[in-house]
This record gives structure tokens, C-alpha cells and sequence, in this order.
């Protein structure tokens, strides 16, 4: 049994994460300010921490006595970084450093930061694999791409394991259609259960690689515990397959709208064979699936046209 902090362990993923690991036998530490997560969402059975990573010597303690460390906490959203670009870079670049350097400082063996696919921005070639230059499009993708910087340096540097996984777009039950972590399919989901159209940006031919939250906690605990990583390696973890919004809108049902395209990739495509070898890690949720489960969890029937029909 391992003891392991989480950070963020209030929010979707982290929650997840926070679950399968007390599943698994292990002690967990929860560190999050409760600002895009929940109480509502944070096990009981893991100890809570209510200490944000913007403050280096209150979060201090939370680190004492840990094995690892999961470091998902960031404000998640594009948007949000463009309007209040000094908040982001404060929890996002900032707080990532305060959290490699309490673990330095602790002991931790391992540090897995939850890193994004914002980082590459526009590519041209498909799938994208780690090596591809990156030009992200936002203050959040360059602040990802930072995170992951100094994760390899403080491996480099003062021999902290570390591991950073690139997301591509995740989705899955807990997922929010509003705030940081909003996701397409939890707005596609809101508005169905609403009897709403679907709103879909742009023209909806940009495409998607949507891995399922269940998929990726498994990369996280892998992660944590292989062998072949702990020395600054990113990786991509997605479904290595992708949808267009329009054919996500069709498998979820419903009229659609049109609003204004904003600043994002059009594409994203995960190369995960880097995953695939260093981590023996596969997606094993079907895209079809998953959709299947939240319409069932949301009570709603599988749509029987094949396509959405234009409001």
C-alpha cells in the first residue's frame, strides 16, 4: 500500500483518479482550494486538504509522508486563460512549480502532472506524436508546456521522478458543461436533457480525439508505478482515433445550432504508441460505449437517425 497525494482530487478527473486508487488498496491525500472541483465530489474516505498551490508554504505539509504525487490541479480552460491570463499562469505555472518543489523538498519519489494536448495548438500532420513541434494556441496550452518543462527539469536536475501525460480531449460521467471544465459532450448532454439544440462552434467539421476518464486514470496509475519512466517523459494518452463535433452531436441526438468558431486547434489526433511502449497502456473504453453509458446515466434514449438534423 502507498500513501499518494492528489492534487485537484476534487474535479473530474481527479476524482476518478482518487477512487480507483482507494480501490486499489491506497492511502490518498486530497490537496484542492474547492475552486473548479466539489466537496461533493471528494471521497470520504480520503483526507482533504483545502490549500491552494498558489501558496507554497501552506501546502507544504500536505506533501509530508507521501510515496507519490498526482498533480492534476490547473484552471483547465482555454477561455479562462485568455481573459484572465495572470490568474491562470499563477495557478498553472506557478502552482505546478510549488507542487514539483514541496515534493522535492518532502522526499516524494514520483511526481505524474497531468500535462495537455493544448500544447501542440495546429498540426498538419495526423496523428500528432510527441516529437511534433509545438505552437499552442493559448496562455493554458504554453502554460501545460511549461508544467512539462519543469517536470523534466527537476528530474534532470534534482533526481525527482517525474512523468507528464498529455490529454487529448477526456470525457466521461462528472464531466461539467460549465466553468474550467467544460467538455462539448457535457454541453451536447445538458441541452439534450433540456429539449434544447446542440450548439456547436464553427462549422462543425473540427475534430476531436475523445479518450473516456476511465482510460486515463489508468495511465495515471501506470504511470506512477512503472519502471520504464521517472525521468521527464511526456507522453501522449488519448484514443488514437477521432470524431468529428458534428458526428459527436449525431450520437448524442438532437436538432443543432450554429455559433461563432473561436480559438482552437480544428484537429487533434493522438499518436499513442510512445504510451503503448513505455507503459503497456491501451484506451479500452469504445467511443460508441461511453456515449452509451452517460445517455443511459443522463436517462436518455440512443438516437436512431445517424445524423443530426440543423435547427
Amino acid at each position: 500500500m502507498a500513501h499518494y497525494l492528489v492534487t485537484g482530487g476534487a474535479g473530474f478527473i481527479g476524482s476518478h483518479l482518487v477512487r480507483a486508487l482507494l480501490a486499489a488498496g491506497h492511502r490518498i491525500r486530497i490537496l484542492d482550494n474547492l475552486c473548479t472541483g466539489t466537496r461533493e465530489q471528494c471521497v470520504p474516505e480520503a483526507e482533504l486538504c483545502t490549500e491552494d498551490i498558489r501558496r507554497f508554504d501552506a501546502i507544504l505539509p500536505a506533501f509530508d509522508g507521501v510515496d507519490g504525487v498526482f498533480h492534476l490541479a490547473a484552471l483547465p480552460s482555454v477561455q479562462h486563460s485568455l481573459e484572465y491570463p495572470r490568474e491562470s499562469h499563477a495557478v498553472n505555472v506557478d502552482g505546478t512549480l510549488h507542487v514539483l518543489e514541496a515534493a522535492r523538498r518532502s522526499g516524494v519519489r514520483r511526481v505524474v502532472f497531468s500535462a495537455s494536448s493544448a500544447a501542440y495548438g495546429d498540426q498538419e500532420i495526423m496523428p500528432i506524436c510527441e516529437t511534433a513541434s509545438l505552437a499552442p494556441k493559448s496562455p493554458y496550452g504554453l502554460h501545460k508546456w511549461i508544467g512539462e518543462e519543469y517536470a523534466r527539469t527537476y528530474a534532470r536536475c534534482f533526481g525527482l521522478e517525474t512523468v507528464s501525460l498529455r490529454y487529448f480531449n477526456v470525457y466521461g460521467h462528472g464531466m461539467r458543461a460549465e466553468g474550467a471544465y467544460s467538455s462539448v459532450i457535457a454541453i451536447f448532454l445538458e441541452r439534450r436533457v433540456a429539449g434544447a439544440a446542440l450548439t456547436i462552434t464553427g462549422d462543425g467539421t473540427q475534430t476531436r480525439d475523445f479518450v473516456h476518464v476511465r482510460d486515463v486514470v489508468r495511465a495515471n496509475m501506470l504511470a506512477m508505478t512503472s519502471p520504464n519512466v521517472g525521468r521527464g517523459e511526456v507522453m501522449n494518452i488519448g484514443a488514437g482515433k477521432h470524431w468529428s463535433v458534428h458526428a459527436v452531436a449525431a450520437k448524442i441526438g438532437g436538432p443543432v445550432t450554429y455559433v461563432p468558431a473561436r480559438l482552437e486547434p480544428h484537429d487533434t489526433l493522438a499518436d499513442i504508441h510512445r504510451a503503448q511502449q513505455l507503459l503497456d497502456w491501451r484506451p479500452e473504453v469504445d467511443f460508441d460505449d461511453g456515449i452509451r453509458e452517460l445517455l443511459a446515466l443522463h436517462h436518455l434514449p440512443v438516437p436512431t437517425s445517424p445524423t443530426a438534423v440543423s435547427a
